[in-house]
């Protein structure tokens, strides 16, 4: 109906026209067409404005929309990356500590069981050479003890010998004393 009318109001414009020259005939403007082509634009700019702009507006806004939001996505990221740096570098430092730690710890609990080894070993040394002593001490006891039975007996020989005559046990140590008691002086 719209088109109908605008149909007829330039058909109408074109008759005014056709009696009388005007400004637009005089230019070589075909009013009648000129006012149909001006309302189809019309037309056409109402139903891009109502269908397509819309659209294109929506899909302008979606894109510009997905497009912020990569942007957002690629700062958080980028933070992200940059505290998993931050936490590795912390994670390696707090290692290369406790490394140092324990290398401290390792050089000084050996240095203390070199030094408790060898104060072991010392005491041990010390210990089996006391033992050795104590033993030697025993053995040149008993040796000497061998030497003054032995020398007794010799001596008591001797005596009889010399002398001729079987001596009892108590005259044989009473000699043997005295000639101990002699050697000693």
């Amino acid at each position: 109906m719209f088109l109908f009318a605008a149909t007829e109001t330039a058909e109408a414009a074109h008759a005014a026209a056709e009696h009388t020259p005007g400004l637009f005939e005089a230019l070589g403007i075909n009013l009648q067409l000129f006012v149909t082509q001006g309302i189809a634009f019309l037309i056409l700019v109402a139903l891009l404005g109502k269908f397509v702009y819309p659209a294109l507006v929506k899909a302008i806004d979606d894109r510009r929309a997905s497009i912020e939001a990569g942007l957002a996505e690629a700062k958080e990221s980028q933070e992200a990356l940059e505290r998993a740096e931050a936490s590795v570098a912390e994670m390696l430092e707090v290692a290369r500590k406790e490394a140092d730690e324990i290398l401290a710890r390792t050089t000084q609990e050996s240095a203390s069981m070199i030094a408790e080894a060898e104060g072991k070993a010392k005491t041990r040394a010390e210990q089996i050479v006391a033992d050795a002593r104590q033993q030697l001490s025993l053995d040149v006891a008993k040796a000497r003890e061998a030497l003054k039975k032995d020398t007794i007996e010799l001596v008591a020989l001797a005596t009889e010998r010399v002398i001729h005559e079987k001596l009892d046990a108590h005259k044989d140590a009473e000699l043997v004393r005295s000639a101990l008691a002699q050697e000693k002086a």
